[in-house]
This record gives structure tokens, C-alpha cells and sequence, in this order.
């Protein structure tokens, strides 16, 4: 965590972890959680040569057992109020930061997690600890 990684167009630094949360949002308009929320503090870079989109439905985070957990774009939407990190554009050059969140069970710590330039890439898998 805190060290660049790349995949495809894109250069991910992680730089928090926060699984404390059991809602987002503000007071009116907010999602609750199954379980808890794990929401992981993103910068994302193109350092490629044209736009390119950033999907956060495309980021896997996962278990020490290997259970992979699937990003809750819904709750992205309240808790990036002003900077979405799901379908944001970005051109080269430029960067965006954001908040990638997981609904997991309670019991549930994360070590690790998969960022993708798009859904179609391999990925960069880094460890949350």
C-alpha cells in the first residue's frame, strides 16, 4: 500500500483502508451495509497516450482465504460526492482520486486487491497491509 502499480494505461497508488463503516453518505441520501464497508482510498493516473475510463466495478479485493469480494458502486456514489471513481474519464496525463468501497461480512479483513484498467485487462493484484 502507498506504492504505484501499474496495469495496462493506468497507475493505481492505494494509499488507505478504512473498514470501520457501516453507511455512506450524508444524512439523507446514504447506502447501508450488509455487513460493514471496506472503503479503499485510490489515486488513479493515465499514463497512457489517449483518455481512457475508469470503471471501479472492475477492482477485486480479497480475503486472506482468497474470497474475492466485488466492488458496491452504489455506495460509491455517496461516498465519492464530487469525484466518482466508476466510469470517469480520464485523459493522459491527468489523474483522479476516489474511494473504492466493498460490502463485506463484519468478520471479514482484507489483504489484498486487484486493479484493472478496464475489465478486460490482467491487472496488478497488491497487498493491503
Amino acid at each position: 500500500m502507498g506504492d504505484a502499480v501499474r496495469d495496462g494505461k493506468f497507475e493505481f497508488t492505494v494509499t488507505k483502508l478504512d473498514c470501520s463503516k457501516s453507511k455512506v453518505g450524508s444524512e439523507y441520501l446514504n447506502d447501508k451495509a450488509q455487513g460493514k464497508f471496506c472503503i479503499i482510498s485510490v489515486t488513479v493516473k493515465n499514463i497512457g497516450k489517449e483518455a481512457q475510463t475508469f470503471d471501479g466495478s472492475s477492482q477485486k479485493a480479497y480475503d486472506a482465504e482468497g474470497i474475492e469480494f466485488s466492488n458496491d458502486t452504489g455506495a460509491e456514489i455517496y461516498a465519492n460526492e464530487g469525484s466518482p471513481t466508476f466510469l470517469q474519464e480520464i485523459n493522459p496525463g491527468n489523474q483522479v482520486k476516489g474511494k473504492l468501497i466493498f460490502d463485506v461480512p463484519k468478520s471479514t479483513q482484507l489483504t489484498a486487491m486487484e486493479l484493472h484498467d478496464s475489465m478486460f485487462s490482467g491487472g496488478v493484484k497488491i497487498s493491503l497491509s
